[in-house]
């Protein structure tokens, strides 16, 4: 998949283009529902399956930068790719393309600098200065400029239409199963291990420490997937703040099951699969030690049952 981050640059050969617009933040199952449609009709057609989004978010530009992303610009891409989708735009947003009216971007970006023949959006897209550009207004500049327009219908699931920020709320409550659900994979943080404070080590439970740009974290006592040095393993995460050694920094602390090795310093993945507990002040740490222990016998019946999960 070519990635490209200048409108001045097009894939070779330049051939026309069926493009997708979106922040497609996740690139959870409604995101892939319209990814996929955008791939078998650009196949039908003999175009070039292309997604045009944007970098930074525009909520990072235009929201105050409050928004939280689900997922890192490479976890994007990666997701993108796996759909078989032949390009990416990675558009540069700033203020000058926020206040381009919605005719002169679907003018002068998607047609005279995509040659787009085909555009694919879902049905509540908005598009151009204050957000103004609707479904209803493309359509009558799809008219105008000879585009084929094909808006998706949003995807419902569990009686809700699947959406970043659902499932943004999600993972900030630790509803991590329902987050999966929706996404079609695992929820994914991704970071590199740093040093820690032993504690877990002084406890009988060595832990590796995850230092992350990833910008949503879930709170609580979660079973896990670890991935690092190519491998997969079981394993129990908490993120939190440690309230029973007095601490109040945010912490990302896994314990690999029956994994002795050093990781500091290597690239460490881990998927949530299922919440076992909320973190908790205890009176002592003999009594964490067995709240620890009775979080590792779930996390193992957990994997007895389901296996083990590879990330993408």
């Amino acid at each position: 998949m070519d990635v490209i981050r200048s409108l001045d640059v097009r894939p070779s050969p330049a051939v026309p283009a069926a493009v997708a617009i979106g922040n497609f933040d996740g690139v959870h199952l409604g995101h892939r529902h319209i990814l996929s449609f955008l791939v078998d009709q650009a196949r039908r057609e003999e175009l070039l399956s292309l997604v045009l989004t944007f970098s930074p978010h525009p909520g990072k530009v235009t929201g105050g930068g409050r928004i939280q992303l689900l997922q890192t610009e490479p976890q994007k891409l990666r997701r993108i790719e796996s759909l078989e989708v032949e390009a990416v735009y990675l558009l540069p947003f700033d203020r000058k393309l926020s206040r381009l009216s919605p005719e002169l971007f679907i003018r002068d970006i998607i047609i005279q600098r995509l040659n787009a023949h085909v555009i694919v959006v879902g049905e509540n897209f908005r598009f151009g200065l204050q957000r103004a550009g609707t479904v209803s207004g493309l359509r009558d500049l799809a008219r105008k400029y000879a585009l084929t327009l094909y808006p998706v219908s949003p995807l419902i699931r569990e009686g809700e239409v699947v959406s970043s920020s659902l499932i943004r709320d999600c993972i900030r409550r630790g509803e991590v199963e329902k987050a999966q659900r929706l996404l079609g994979d695992p929820y994914m943080i991704e970071g590199r291990v740093v040093a820690g404070q032993n504690l877990g080590r002084g406890l009988g439970f060595p832990t590796a420490n995850l230092d992350t740009t990833n910008e949503i974290l879930p709170p609580g006592v979660f079973v896990t997937t670890a991935i690092a040095l190519g491998r997969a393993m079981p394993s129990v995460t908490n993120v939190g703040t440690r309230p029973t050694f007095g601490q109040d920094r945010l912490r990302i602390e896994t314990h690999i099951l029956d994994y002795t090795r050093d990781l500091y310093g290597s690239s460490l993945s881990l998927l949530f699969h299922q919440k076992i507990r909320a973190e908790k002040r205890f009176d002592s740490a003999a009594e964490l030690k067995s709240r620890i222990q009775k979080d590792l016998a779930v996390a193992r019946r957990y994997f007895e049952r389901h296996g083990l999960t590879e990330g993408t």
